[in-house]
């Protein structure tokens, strides 16, 4: 899952980024306001860490600004504000969430976790999809009794897809929720997790339909 990561705080920025992408998240990291809004003006995100505090751009006009465009994006505020007015004031402004640097790793990504689920429309842990479970906190999946290893790459190209089970989603969408900015994308990739994906799988599991893109076939639900 793609985050967006707006911090100022160089030391702390590379530590939060670091440790983001090690809990399994693909992470583009801005440090102002006007950047953190054209990022999210040009790309999706599964979720944006918005510092309030930030130069060009403080995190609550940022966040104002995002949902008065309809941007319903999940929302985490990471700031060192830690009154109850001030986090009154970020939750009102449109925050979904709120903590109070400094913070724990584990717990930054199992909130994000709660987000991302969320915004998705699940309320248990483990997505599930008819025999197929995916666990995102534990990056297991399984089929029945089955477990099924996959690579980091296959793991959230089918996150995604069992993530919105109803909705097809196209290459370039996969490619956009899986690459950060700067990373190198071969023309085939996409085909080539979707095609590791249904060996390991099964073949039934994944439908292609030309011109538009895959989805999870909804006779196996």
């Amino acid at each position: 899952m793609r985050i967006l990561l707006v911090e100022d705080d160089r030391l702390l920025g590379d530590g939060l980024r670091a440790g983001l992408i090690q809990a399994g998240y693909v992470v583009d990291w801005v440090q102002d306001g006007a950047a953190a809004e054209l990022a999210l003006n040009t790309h999706r995100f599964s979720a944006v860490v918005l510092d309030w505090n930030l130069p060009r751009a403080d995190g609550l006009t940022v966040l104002r600004r995002v949902r008065q465009r309809g941007d319903a994006t999940p929302v985490l505020m990471l700031t060192a504000r830690d009154s109850i007015e001030d986090r009154v004031t970020g939750l009102d402004g449109g925050a979904d969430d709120y903590l109070v640097k400094p913070v724990a790793m584990a717990e930054l990504a199992a909130r994000l976790r709660a987000l991302i689920r969320r915004s998705s429309g699940v309320s248990e842990a483990v997505f599930r999809f008819g025999d197929l479970a995916l666990d995102p906190a534990r990056r297991q999946v399984s089929v029945g009794e089955r477990s099924v290893e996959l690579s980091v790459r296959e793991f959230d190209v089918l996150a995604l897809l069992i993530g919105q089970p109803e909705r097809p989603l196209g290459r370039e969408q996969i490619e956009e929720a899986l690459y950060g900015w700067g990373e190198e994308v071969e023309s085939n990739a996409i085909e080539v997790h979707i095609h590791h994906l249904r060996k390991k799988l099964g073949n039934d599991w994944i439908k292609t339909l030309r011109g538009v893109g895959y989805l999870l076939n909804p006779e196996k639900r």
